[in-house]
């Protein structure tokens, strides 16, 4: 009677598309995206919740660009992950020593020949977190005071994507300076994502050394500090480069005008108008040499 009942459920149970666990194998995970910090282990989940097969056939892959490629095959470790990883009960991968290559996504495959349902599968995402490196840091050394300026900061190393967080004289400077009654007078912006940090008037208070930091969940990293002099406007400095280049462009003027009076760029001062065609003779030009010499050719008779 008890195996009557069994069969009935069986048959309700697969006219409706399910079958009970018991009769096939089904794989969970704990996580489904999971996040883990460059050169630290971690593990992927793939647990068999139910099955009837003593010996299934267990095989991980590993699914980068669309190309799939073995993690775990015919009972061993395979490819880039070969020395780094080991297959724990009763399907768990646990990566040894992650690097930023290992960020993809991967399918644990469990075949069992001795269930009804003999196949399942499930995908997992791995994303590895990457320490950003020191960022390259520009400050300029000197500016002038109500002048606009910009500091750079850049790291291009790590995973996900750094904010940026910018100190000056060892005081962080607060996204909103308003937000601070020390920095309401000032007129930065600074863009946590690109790690700009401008001025639109520097007051001579903003005169110091400036560093940026590049921080995401894996650490962080910052450049050395650089100083920023900031100076008031030196008004003799520029009236003299004024005066001086006045007087410059009057004594070139005075030079110009003196050459022009004593005609040194005329034509007649060139090389080659100085030499004078020599003057037409009016004398009567003799035809061979002889002419010219008196010659007693007849005699003449008085």
């Amino acid at each position: 009677m008890a195996i009557a009942r069994l069969v009935v459920c069986f048959v309700l149970c697969s006219t409706v598309g399910r079958i009970p666990s018991s009769l096939g194998v089904i794989l969970r995970t704990t996580d489904k995206i999971v996040w883990a910090n460059e050169f630290e282990p971690i593990e992927l989940t793939c647990l068999i919740e139910s099955i009837s097969t003593n010996n299934p056939r267990i095989e991980w892959k590993k699914i980068k660009n669309g190309v799939p490629s073995y993690v775990y095959f015919q009972n061993k470790i395979a490819g880039d992950l070969e020395h780094r990883a080991q297959l724990r009960e009763p399907a768990n991968i646990l990566i040894l020593n992650t690097t930023r290559s290992d960020t993809a996504e991967y399918r644990c495959e469990v075949a069992a020949i001795d269930d009804q349902r003999d196949f399942d599968e499930l995908l997992i995402s791995l994303a590895v977190r990457v320490k950003p490196v020191v960022p390259r840091c520009s400050v300029p050394e000197a500016v002038t005071v109500g002048t606009s300026s910009e500091l750079r900061c850049l790291e291009n190393e790590g995973f996900p994507a750094p904010q940026y967080r910018w100190f000056h004289n060892n005081e962080e400077l607060p996204q909103d300076p308003k937000s601070s009654p020390k920095f309401a007078n000032s007129s930065y912006i600074i863009n946590p994502d690109t790690g700009s940090l401008k001025f639109q008037s520097v007051r001579k208070e903003e005169a110091g050394e400036y560093y940026c930091q590049a921080r995401n969940d894996a650490g962080y990293a910052q450049c050395l500090p650089q100083m920023m002099e900031v100076y008031d406007v030196d008004i003799l400095g520029i009236f003299l480069k004024s005066f001086g280049a006045l007087i410059a462009a009057v004594c070139v003027t005075a030079a110009t005008c003196r050459c022009l009076k004593h005609g040194c760029w005329s034509r007649n001062n060139h090389p080659e108008n100085n030499y004078k065609r020599p003057a037409q003779d009016d004398a009567v030009e003799y035809g061979d040499a002889d002419e010219g010499h008196f010659r007693h050719k007849s005699s003449f008779i008085i």
